[in-house]
């Protein structure tokens, strides 16, 4: 059983804004603007500890011709797990626009980036804001978007790709 949000962090990191029922959808979300999302993008974050060594894994699959996924593994130094699932986000969204794609969807694992995106709730920690406004940025620069929490084993893949970066950087 996955533990609720509120036991796993402190008050310090999150403050629930607004009922996530209530929020709006994003203006740039596929379904309102009626167009079809180009690609999907599953990204995750992962550290051996916290912080510990971690690593980024992406996985963006075209859904339009030519079918194509990319892949993404990297190692990423030592930081928390936040600082690992924001990494893995900017790294697959930088991906995104260097492939020239105008209108994606996100799938994440991590409730909390999912609703400090979307703005449900707010960044209190100060090492996490540069990351955010980063991601807010690089997203701001689509013609569309959506960006939604899936579980952990909807995002397996990307979430190997996480963990092979630390793997092989500690079996080197």
């Amino acid at each position: 059983m996955i533990a609720p949000l509120k036991d796993i962090l402190n008050e310090d990191d999150i403050l629930l804004l607004r009922n996530p029922e209530s929020t709006p959808k994003c203006r740039r979300d596929p379904e309102v603007s009626g167009q079809r999302p180009e690609a999907k993008i599953h990204c995750d974050g992962a550290s051996s500890g916290n912080p510990g060594h971690a690593g980024v894994g992406v996985v963006i699959r075209l859904i339009e011709k030519p079918y194509k996924d990319y892949k993404i593994s990297e190692y990423i130094g030592i930081v928390t797990n936040n600082v690992a699932e924001y990494s893995a986000l900017i790294r697959g969204l930088k991906k995104a626009r260097l492939l020239g794609l105008k209108r994606i969807e996100i799938f994440l694992d991590s409730e909390l980036l999912v609703k400090q995106i979307k703005g449900i709730y707010r960044i209190k920690s100060a090492k996490l804001r540069p990351f955010w406004e980063e991601a807010r940025n690089i997203l701001e620069q689509f013609d569309s978007y959506k960006i939604t929490h899936v579980q952990r084993e909807l995002n397996k893949e990307a979430d190997l790709l996480a963990k092979k970066a630390i793997k092989n950087l500690i079996k080197n």
